[in-house]
């Protein structure tokens, strides 16, 4: 399939071995967003 510019951008930005953070991973989701409206983000935690 093929991606579009933005999308490619996008994915070289981020490393899929690397364990995020919360704060990092928020950071990254926010400035990663492709979209031009504020998208949510679900978050499912385990305490």
């Amino acid at each position: 399939m093929k991606r579009s510019k933005s999308y490619r951008k996008v994915t070289e930005q981020v490393d899929k071995t690397k364990l995020y953070g919360p704060l990092e991973a928020t950071t990254l989701a926010k400035d990663t967003n492709p979209a031009k409206f504020d998208a949510t983000v679900e978050v499912a935690m385990r305490l």
